[in-house]
């Protein structure tokens, strides 16, 4: 199966496993490549992820959801990188539990292909224009949509522990883009304690 894989960093001949915020070092691929490209454009420093997409009802085509205005365009323009091709064979790969397209694997794997992305933003135009991938804009939102994925924000903050780590690169995020949110997430941290 081919496989796809966003990196950053030029010249990768061999890709290895790398610790990210899972329990072990793993390789991240998916079998879709506009899903590799988003990883090129990560608005927060590893081993966080500020990635909010998913899937369109019965299809694979991924959706970036924009949860503030002008989201996708504010993290994904003029972000240079690669996106890596794979071959690997069914038992060097494990499933991810909550995304069908990723592919973990825990032994290095060859490169087969290297496609250079100049300009992350440009190359997601493309792919809406090709039928590959939707943005979901934030002004097309319903209140009920936001609130969603703003308790999934919520959620991550209080599995990561945030309230210990207020200075961390996600937090930050947070406070600076969906203030919000981390004011909803604080209250409900001193809500727990009192």
């Amino acid at each position: 199966m081919i496989l796809f894989h966003g990196s950053n960093t030029g010249n990768i001949k061999l890709l290895k496993p790398n610790q990210a915020d899972h329990d072990r070092p793993y390789i991240y691929m998916t079998t879709i490549d506009v899903v590799a490209a988003f990883y090129l454009c990560n608005a927060v420093e590893r081993p966080y992820y500020w990635l909010p997409y998913g899937f369109e009802t019965d299809s694979d085509i991924p959706v970036y959801h924009e949860l503030y205005p002008n989201a996708l365009k504010e993290v994904s323009e003029g972000v240079n990188g690669y996106i890596y091709e794979v071959l690997a064979e069914e038992n060097q790969v494990i499933p991810f539990k909550n995304i069908p397209c990723a592919r973990l694997a825990t032994e290095p794997v060859e490169v087969t292909k290297c496609t250079r992305v100049e300009n992350a933003y440009a190359l997601f135009m493309e792919y809406v224009k090709q039928g590959k991938m939707k943005v979901m804009r934030f002004e097309d939102k319903s209140e009920k949509q936001l609130d969603w994925w703003y308790a999934c924000c919520i959620e991550y903050l209080k599995d990561k522990h945030m309230i210990e780590t207020p200075d961390c690169s996600y937090a930050l995020f947070i406070k600076s883009k969906l203030p919000r949110v981390w004011e909803r997430y604080i209250e409900k941290c001193n809500s727990r304690r009192g």
